[in-house]
């Protein structure tokens, strides 16, 4: 299993009952994700009834976390490969399984603008990780811009923390938003959770069909400069949370040989890749929340192990909820469907790729994705194009023509084995498991 989040510990839960040895890979020190990552002050950061449920069943069911782990490479058949960095050494290990369950979850869409890159400037979802972590934000004005059901949360979490919401921004119109709205009236849980947050931030205006131009500031940001298609202002501010709905991490699927479905990871209703044993639940295979993300994790752990639950009455419950969930990722995703003026706000001089630093006006006349790594090194920094391989997509509809490992930067160190208790030699040993979900 990779991915500690709630879809992994769902599968991981479902495939643990059934008395298989589980071990899920996490990159992160502890189960739960980015969605449900936990904070410094427990009192304000809190744990979700759900959230504590599911890590509650995952610890009585005995699957095992290896946290700290970072797949980087998967160099062989039912073979991966995974960095582990601590205080004293960085180190690679390898782990062979039997089966294989992706639960890589999501990242934020970032697209660029103007002074998109001054200090003060923050990824929504990442904006929260830190606050979460400790970093101070009471008493300081913040704006929440962009698109996705993520700003409500953000800016109600923000607002916990003691944070001034100034105001959100949503740049979806109303047209789109009302048949969602709508829709919600059927599942109250969602209705009620989006009403919450609402209440959070009362006393801030929420404003559909307003969306970022540019950010001002001289060392850090200290104003936005908001529009709504008709007038143009400027909201002050010492915080900027910005993010346009959430992109799937595909990258490691990609690398396995995994069937894509568009940006998304195609499987059947077990939730089966294209690939023998292996298995992907959760936003890869389509943003559609936390209940569809644990939904598809108890599909997969009950198919990865052979259970006879695919004819029983608890199978039959888990695929009426999937095909719900599906119906309403898609509603979601139309609801927060892009409109063009958000995807043409980058100037000449606006930094695309911020690893390399790459400008819009160097990305043009390029042919494609690898015509402009060629030629920028677009996308060729720590990131591996993570952040502005999405932009590029959606500023000049650019695909990634391939992936390759490692996934994410590697120390020098663990490669050539310093100080490592498993290294990528091929003389070295694996940790071999019978069976990893």
């Amino acid at each position: 299993m990779v991915g500690a989040g709630p879809a992994g510990l769902a599968a991981a839960t479902a495939a643990a009952r059934h008395g298989k040895r589980v071990l899920v890979l996490d990159d992160n020190s502890g189960a739960g994700g980015q969605i449900w990552r936990s904070g410094t002050d427990g009192a304000k950061s809190g744990q979700p009834s759900t959230k504590r449920k599911a890590i509650a069943a995952f610890d009585a069911s005995g699957a095992e976390l290896a946290p700290g782990r970072r797949v980087v490479d998967a160099p062989g058949r039912n073979l991966l490969q995974t960095l582990a960095e601590d205080a004293d050494c960085s180190r690679t290990e390898r782990f062979r399984f039997e089966k294989l369950i992706l639960a890589t979850g999501a990242r934020e869409r970032f697209l660029p603008f103007p002074g998109w890159t001054l200090p003060g400037v923050f990824g929504a979802g990442g904006l929260e990780a830190l606050v979460k972590g400790g970093l101070g934000v009471e008493g300081k004005r913040a704006v929440v811009a962009g698109t996705g059901p993520l700003l409500m949360a953000v800016a109600a979490h923000l607002q916990q923390y003691g944070a001034k919401i100034v105001c959100v921004a949503e740049q979806a119109p109303l047209r789109q938003l009302v048949p969602f709205a709508a829709s919600l009236w059927s599942d109250p849980a969602k209705l009620l959770q989006g009403a919450g947050y609402r209440a959070a931030f009362a006393a801030a205006p929420y404003r559909i069909g307003c969306w970022p131009v540019a950010a001002h500031g001289d060392g850090w940001v200290k104003s936005v400069r908001l529009t709504d298609g008709r007038r143009v202002w400027d909201e002050p501010c010492d915080i900027l949370a910005c993010g346009f709905h959430l992109v799937p991490n595909t990258e490691l699927a990609s690398l396995l040989g995994c069937e894509m479905k568009g940006e998304f990871v195609a499987v059947d209703r077990q939730q089966r890749t294209s690939v023998a044993d292996v298995f992907c639940v959760g936003e890869p295979t389509g943003i559609a929340g936390v209940e569809a993300a644990m939904v598809q994790g108890a599909i997969a752990g009950l198919a990865a192990v052979g259970s006879d639950a695919e004819a029983s009455t608890e199978e039959r419950r888990l695929q009426r909820r999937r095909a719900a969930n599906v119906r309403f990722g898609q509603r979601l995703d139309a609801a927060f469907q892009l409109r063009d003026e958000v995807r043409s706000l980058a100037t000449a001089d606006t930094v695309v790729c911020r690893c390399e630093d790459v400008t819009f006006a160097e990305l043009q006349g390029r042919r494609s994705w690898t015509d402009a790594k060629l030629q920028t090194r677009c996308g060729m920094g720590p990131c591996q194009g993570r952040i502005c391989g999405p932009a590029v997509q959606t500023l000049f509809g650019w695909q990634a023509s391939s992936v390759r490992p490692p996934l994410f930067p590697v120390p020098v160190a663990a490669l050539r084995g310093d100080g490592a208790r498993l290294t990528m030699q091929p003389s070295e040993p694996t940790i071999d498991l019978q069976e990893i979900s």
